[in-house]
C-alpha cells in the first residue's frame, strides 16, 4: 500500500477551519483525520457533529473521525448524517463494551469502519473483531492532548499488527497517530503502518505540502530523508 497522510485538525487554527482544511487538501492531504472528545474518555472536550459537518463543507476528502468518547453507539448516526467516511471507535471497555456490535453498525450506515487501540491496550482485546475493521488505529501517544512525544515501544505492536492480519488473510489500513513527523516516520511504515496521522508537524509549518511531502520523503515514498 502507498502511504497516506491524514493532517489532523486539532492542530489547525480553529478561528480558520475551513480555510485550514481547504489548504492541507489543496497541499496533498489524503484524508482529514478529525478528532472527538467527548471530555469522559478522555479529558478534553473537542468537536461535535456540526463541527463535522462544517469540515465536511471545505472538502471532498475522506474525513477520518476518530471518536474518543463513552458510549460511541449513540451518536454513530449523527456523525455519519454529517459527513464521516470513516468512524473509527475505542476498543476499551471504557469506551464501549460491546464493540462488535459497534463495528457492525458502522457497516450497516455505509461507513468504513475502524477500531483504536491505546498504548497500554493489547492486541488480544481486538483480535475478535479484525475481520469488521477496514481500518485499525494504532494510538502512538496516550490519548487526549496534541503535541505529544512518539512512544517508540509501539513499533512491536505494529509490526505484530500487520503479522496477524497477514496470517488471517486481511488487508485493513494500518493507521498511526501520536508525535508522527518525518523523523518518526520511516520506523512506523517499516513496521507496517499505511496512513499516517500528523497535526503540529504539518499545521504548525509555514507550507503544508512541503510538510506532507517530508513525511513521505523520510518515508521512503519519495526517494530518501535529507
Amino acid at each position: 500500500m502507498s502511504l497516506l497522510i491524514a493532517p489532523s485538525v486539532l492542530a489547525a487554527d480553529f478561528g480558520r477551519l475551513a480555510e485550514e482544511v481547504a489548504a492541507v487538501d489543496r497541499a496533498g492531504a489524503d484524508w482529514i483525520h478529525v478528532d472527538i472528545m467527548d471530555g469522559r474518555f478522555v479529558p478534553e472536550i473537542s468537536f461535535g457533529p456540526p463541527v463535522v459537518r462544517a469540515i465536511r463543507r471545505a472538502t471532498a476528502k475522506p474525513l477520518n473521525v476518530h471518536l474518543m468518547v463513552v458510549e460511541p453507539e449513540r451518536s454513530l448516526a449523527s456523525y455519519a448524517e454529517a459527513g464521516a467516511d470513516h468512524l473509527l471507535v475505542q476498543a476499551e471497555p471504557g469506551s464501549t463494551v460491546h464493540l462488535h456490535r459497534v463495528l457492525s453498525q458502522v457497516r450497516e450506515l455505509g461507513k468504513k469502519s475502524g477500531v483504536v487501540i491505546d498504548p497500554a491496550t493489547p492486541l488480544v482485546w481486538i483480535e475478535h473483531v479484525l475481520h469488521l475493521a477496514d481500518i485499525i488505529l494504532v494510538m502512538t501517544v496516550n490519548p487526549g492532548f496534541g503535541g505529544q512525544k512518539f512512544l517508540p515501544e509501539m513499533l512491536p505492536k505494529i509490526a505484530a499488527l500487520r503479522a496477524l492480519c497477514a496470517e488471517r488473510g486481511l488487508h485493513p489500513h494500518i493507521e498511526v497517530d501520536g508525535g508522527q513527523d518525518a523523523k518518526t516516520v520511516r520506523s512506523v511504515v517499516e513496521a507496517g503502518a499505511d496512513v499516517i496521522v500528523a497535526g503540529t508537524a504539518i499545521f504548525g509549518t509555514q507550507d503544508y505540502g512541503a510538510a506532507m511531502d517530508g513525511i513521505r520523503r523520510c518515508a521512503g515514498q519519495q526517494g530518501g530523508c535529507a
